[in-house]
């Protein structure tokens, strides 16, 4: 059974850093798209940041020059480095895996998600 672990949330000021996690299992890591969304209370899931082949990564406009992810094979893990962040990045993250490299920001070219982490940021 596949099963995507979130990690590494907490509370943080603004101007802070935090870096997340995501373990997957029970899947054949590298032939998914990696994806990081975040959903805030009362508002949408949205789309932060994903990858497919290290030189193919994309970034919400919110969080470009901020956030930085990564992958590693070797460890079945999907990182995302958060610098500089701000209360409105304050949101449940979810980590999400699409198969083959068509993941999108669309919720709908996932098909695997993990529980969520909580991100708070203070100002």
């Amino acid at each position: 059974q596949v099963h995507l672990v979130e990690s590494g949330g907490g509370l943080v000021q603004a101007g802070g850093s935090l870096r997340l996690s995501c373990a997957a299992s029970g899947l054949t890591f590298v032939s998914y798209t990696m994806g990081w969304f975040r959903q805030a209370p009362g508002k949408e899931r949205e789309f932060v940041a994903r990858v497919w082949r290290g030189d193919r990564l994309y970034y919400a406009d919110s969080v470009k020059g901020r956030f930085t992810i990564s992958r590693d094979n070797a460890k079945n893990t999907v990182y995302l480095q958060m610098n500089s962040l701000k209360p409105e990045d304050t949101a449940v993250y979810f980590c999400a895996a699409g198969p083959g490299g068509l993941g999108s920001e669309e919720l709908s070219t996932y098909k695997y998600w993990g529980q969520g982490t909580q991100v708070t940021v203070s100002s």
